[in-house]
């Protein structure tokens, strides 16, 4: 993921995001002290990376797109599935920046940077809340971030390692909702190539391509750059003061409500 995204030198990073979802943060410098929700790999190259891995990320999305293929097809309107995931995600820029008080714990699994051993699907809200695609959706795609903010803030705010850049790939930036909200849940830019779509597997193919084509000395960086990267388009997203508020209360009313979502996984 970190060579498919070219995410290999200092002050670099990636997210990838779909089933599960990690961040890969390039160190300047190690970090302070060890940390039970941050784990230490290296590049190709050997720089120190910070990662942050949740276990959850779009199961919940997938279900609830799932339940719309159903319903479409037995209305006898069948709809494609990209055209599902664009309405859903898409739906999500009109939902209220609070969600109306509607919290998703989208968690098939445990989450152990939230301590929840096991997990259970949950949807907790206000009873005068607005349950409608906007804002039930918005907080779907809220609370798929929220466990990767959580590991996220210890290494922004306690180790204070700078974002200057993240480039995000994988199915959650099929539509720009998903780069837009990863944006306000780190507080910084997220690039995403035309390439998002390839993964793991690209990137090993691009590591055998630099052992096999580099020139004499060539470091990968600047291979990347050279043979791989020189005419990629991509699209970035700033996130506003706004968006990062928003969010920000998003994860207040996640937090407030997390006990609620243990002891439903407590009880299976």
């Amino acid at each position: 993921g970190m060579t498919a995204t070219k995410s290999v030198e200092k002050r670099t990073g990636n997210v990838s995001a779909g089933t599960s979802v990690f961040a890969m943060i390039v160190l300047e410098k190690p970090l302070s002290a060890m940390h039970r929700e941050i784990d230490m790999v290296t590049t190709p190259c050997g720089h120190p990376v910070a990662m942050v891995h949740a276990n959850n990320c779009s199961s919940q999305v997938n279900v609830i797109a799932g339940l719309l293929r159903d319903f479409a097809a037995a209305m006898g309107q069948p709809v494609p599935d990209g055209k599902i995931y664009d309405f859903l995600f898409n739906s999500a820029v009109d939902g209220a920046p609070d969600c109306d008080g509607i919290v998703t714990y989208g968690y098939t699994s445990g989450e152990s940077i939230l301590n929840l051993d096991a997990g259970r699907p949950l949807t907790v809200r206000r009873a005068d809340s607005t349950v409608n695609w906007p804002n039930l959706m918005r907080s779907n795609l809220c609370g798929a971030l929220a466990a990767l903010k959580v590991g996220m803030d210890i290494l922004t705010r306690d180790e204070r390692v700078p974002l200057q850049r993240i480039y995000g790939h994988g199915g959650f930036f099929t539509t720009p909702q998903g780069q837009r909200l990863l944006a306000a849940a780190l507080a910084a830019p997220v690039t995403v190539m035309e390439t998002a779509g390839s993964g793991g597997p690209w990137g090993m193919a691009l590591l055998a391509a630099y052992m096999l084509q580099r020139q004499n000395g060539e470091r990968l960086a600047a291979f990347l750059e050279r043979q791989v990267f020189a005419c990629c388009q991509t699209v970035t997203v700033e996130p506003t003061a706004q968006d990062v508020a928003d969010f920000d209360a998003y994860m207040q009313a996640f937090h407030a409500a997390l006990d609620l979502e243990r002891r439903a996984a407590e009880g299976e």
